[in-house]
């Protein structure tokens, strides 16, 4: 039977820094994809909320003849199932609601909101324009 000097099992100190240097770019290059690709879906989040409340109002206008004041009315009223939430600010109640010019004929006459844009004022990181200007 032959002897055999026992050899150190594991890996060398600089094979250890590589291995961590490599995931640790892996990482920083997934984290950076992941951010954009939530920002991207916050962003068609927001686009579609907007669309479906301005679409609601628009509804609400043809069926009255006027715009409502709140919001309230549309879901009170069946035309939205809920007041959606503003992706960006994570809330409902900071919307930012757009009352109609008032009618130089009816100066007296209760305005209405005929649009409804984002309370965030932050930039969009991919195209720089601000959230509420959308």
């Amino acid at each position: 039977m032959r002897f055999f000097p026992s050899r150190q099992r594991g890996f060398t100190l600089m094979e250890l820094l590589v291995v961590m240097t490599i995931l640790a770019l892996l990482t920083t290059v997934g984290l950076v994809g992941y951010r954009y690709k939530t920002t991207v879906a916050r962003e068609a989040v927001l686009k579609e909320n907007l669309f479906q409340i301005n679409h609601a109002l628009e509804q609400y206008r043809a069926d009255r003849g006027k715009y409502p004041s709140s919001l309230g009315p549309l879901r009170e009223l069946g035309y939205l199932r809920d007041i959606p939430w503003d992706p960006i600010t994570q809330s409902r109640d900071t919307w930012q609601l757009e009352l109609e010019p008032p009618d130089p004929d009816n100066p007296d006459a209760e305005l209405g909101v005929f649009r409804v844009r984002s309370g965030s004022a932050d930039k969009s990181p991919i195209n720089q324009i601000p959230y509420n200007e959308w």
